[in-house]
């Protein structure tokens, strides 16, 4: 039995239907993503299915027992308590089982018969309840899933009042996940996650929970990785396409490519009917052409096709902008640092030296609170660093896209809005209105969109409006802060469309983002904040960066586990010694084997010694570089082992002697 069900589901907003008679189903180890375009009704189906709002027709069932979590976007938390026992609150459920095990328990001291039994059949069924919601490890998974999205452990005792509104998201999240539903409803749950916590979320997701996912994220690398269908929101309706994003964007091709040809054969057929109904419905033959015509109207009622919507082709060539020098940005030896909350400084970049040529696409990635705006601001002169040098380049204009538009004049169109942009910022290439449409058209405004004032616009369609009149404003070093915080994927994916060398952009670029995606798809050099003051410079995209670092992380955590068995093994063997020295006796039988040792020299007994602990040693240094080869680690492994018994008489001798020495 599905653990969640919609039938036949209908929802509108004033006079817009939203959703038009969806059903769909969630079954148990479910992961289904869900896109479509802003507005097209993907959080409020969430909604539906959580119960937060009634539609106006259809039936939500949600299989009995089973418990459905949702991720509200703007989460009631209690601003009194700490962020860590904010958390604590997903084990509520779980605290009052262990509270009633405690008091059966107390119970059974004097309970006997019949009682005694129910309370025993009742303990048992108690201990299943706790181990299926979370057990005893309480302490252990509340830190695993706060520190993997992003919390330190000097936040965990911050007042939930005291924080932002991304660490209230991301604290949300965590608690969500921490309650382990039975269904997991995700509206966006990457808004404010940066990469390391979106990597982080999609391993938990994936190996970690055990439940149904529906999620609705703009992430495409998160759907890629994590999803197995997709479903697309249009029109109203739902379509199903089994895979990840990338599998849905080639079926989604080729699904609209069948419908528009079978769209494009009905309109002929409708225009050959039409034309022979006009010239014979006054002639000869106009009884035919009535009889056409009342099958034509009827063949329209019945089975007309639409014209499928458009992953409208892209023609937009940007206007040039004028060149540069050959060095764009340069910083030398640059640091900054700022007051944390609790008053302690921290560093966010030291002694930083970077050199931006014209025509490189850069990235700067990092953790949430790393400097990377701070960066920018600095190499653009918006900040002066505390240390260092920065300088641009001769003949550079800047176009620099902030998280927020102020100073945007919201009473004006679309259209007259990238009219204004481009006259102000580039005159020279100003633009008629025809051709402000045709920018608009790019960015996906359709007609009636593109008279619409921009205080009547979303939070995504008011920057992708910004993004258009940026891109055309003929700015040689384009400076991007998280262009894709409020975009959809069609408007994200255009974006990168757009700074491609196809749609003519020759400029430089800077771009700040957490969208891995964009990212790739742009950039050819990162830099790499790290949150502790350092920076990593890397020639490559974002895929083999992260494909280096992670081979960086298996190499350092499996040189951490070489180490911690160097030191388990060298403790064991000095117990080992200890317990030897400590039982031997003068009168006491020589171990086997010790009988061509008691004739060596003490001096050569040590040399002995001393060449098989070299040796092992030298084979732990080795067996650090040596887990990518199981044949080679295998080798050194018997070869230490041999070294060990061969160590242990020798060993044995020496202590006789020194006990012999000592007792003398």
């Amino acid at each position: 039995m599905p653990l969640l069900t919609v039938t036949n589901i209908a929802h509108r907003f004033g006079t817009d239907i939203i959703l038009d008679g969806v059903s769909m189903t969630i079954e148990a180890g479910d992961r289904i993503g869900m896109v479509g375009r802003n507005g097209c009704g993907k959080s409020t189906l969430l909604k539906i299915m959580s119960g937060i709002i009634r539609p106006d027709a259809g039936d939500v069932v949600v299989q009995r027992g089973s418990r459905v979590g949702y991720l509200k976007q703007d989460p009631d938390l209690d601003p009194n308590e700490s962020l860590r026992d904010s958390a604590e609150r997903a084990f509520a459920t779980l605290h009052a089982l262990h509270k009633e095990l405690h008091d059966g328990y107390h119970a059974m001291e004097t309970a006997a018969g019949e009682e005694l039994d129910r309370l025993m059949k009742r303990q048992a069924k108690l201990e299943e309840e706790i181990e299926a919601a979370g057990g005893y490890a309480v302490e252990h998974k509340i830190e695993e899933v706060l520190h993997g999205l992003g919390f330190t452990d000097a936040q965990f005792g911050l007042p939930v009042g005291k924080l932002s509104g991304g660490q209230k998201g991301r604290l949300a999240l965590a608690t969500l996940l921490l309650e382990n539903p039975d269904v997991l409803l995700l509206d966006e749950p990457t808004n404010h996650l940066d990469i390391e916590g979106r990597i982080w979320l999609e391993h938990f997701l994936s190996d970690e929970y055990r439940g149904a996912v529906l999620m609705v994220s703009h992430d495409r690398y998160l759907l890629d990785n994590v999803v197995k269908k997709i479903v697309e929101v249009e029109q109203g309706r739902l379509i199903d396409y089994p895979g990840n994003y990338a599998a849905f964007r080639e079926l989604r091709v080729e699904r609209r490519t069948v419908m528009l040809r079978a769209y494009e054969a009905q309109q002929d057929k409708i225009k050959k009917e039409e034309e022979y109904i006009r010239r014979f419905k006054a002639g000869q033959r106009a009884r035919q052409a009535r009889g056409r015509e009342t099958r034509l109207e009827r063949e329209k009622a019945d089975n007309l096709l639409e014209k499928p919507m458009e992953m409208a082709v892209f023609k937009l060539q940007l206007p040039k902008a004028e060149r540069t020098g050959d060095i764009v940005v340069s910083a030398r030896e640059v640091t900054k640092t700022y007051t944390a909350d609790d008053g302690t400084p921290k560093r966010l970049f030291t002694n930083l030296d970077l050199s931006i040529k014209r025509g490189e696409r850069w990235g700067i990635i990092g953790p949430n609170g790393a400097g990377k705006t701070t960066l920018v601001r600095c190499l653009l002169g918006e900040l002066s660093p505390d240390a260092g040098v920065v300088r641009l380049g001769s003949n550079v204009k800047v176009g620099y896209y902030k998280q927020t538009h102020e100073g945007l004049d919201t009473d004006q169109s679309v259209c007259r809005y990238l009219q204004g942009v481009i006259l102000k910022e580039a005159p020279q290439q100003a633009m008629s209105e025809q051709q402000a449409r045709d920018l608009a058209g790019a960015f996906l405004f359709s007609g009636d969109e593109q008279e619409k004032q921009l205080w009547q616009l979303s939070g995504g369609e008011r920057s992708r409006a910004v993004l258009a009149g940026l891109l055309a404003s003929a700015k040689n070093l384009i400076v991007l802060d998280e262009p894709t915080n409020h975009l959809d994927i069609p408007s994200a994916e255009r974006l990168e469309e757009a700074l491609s060398p196809d749609a003519g952009y020759e400029g430089t670029m800077i771009l700040i983002s957490h969208d891995r995606a964009l990212i790739d798809h742009t950039c050819e050099h990162l830099l790499i904040l790290d949150g502790r003051g350092g920076a990593e410079i890397f020639t490559g995209t974002y895929t083999e960066w992260h494909r280096k670092d992670e081979a960086r992380k298996k190499q350092a955590q499996a040189a951490a586990e070489a180490e911690k068995f160097r030191k388990e093994t060298a403790d064991k063997q000095r117990r080992e010694a200890e317990e030897r020295k400590k039982a031997a006796k003068p009168a006491q039988k020589p171990a086997p084997g010790s009988d061509k040792y008691a004739r060596m020299k003490t001096e050569q007994l040590e040399a002995q010694i001393e060449r098989c602990q070299a040796r092992i040693r030298e084979i732990d240094a080795e067996l650090l570089d040596a887990w990518r080869d199981a044949a080679r680690a295998n080798r050194l492994g018997a070869e230490r082992q041999k070294l060990v018994a061969d160590l242990e008489p020798l060993e044995f001798e020496w202590m006789r002697r020194a006990d012999t020495e000592s007792s003398d």
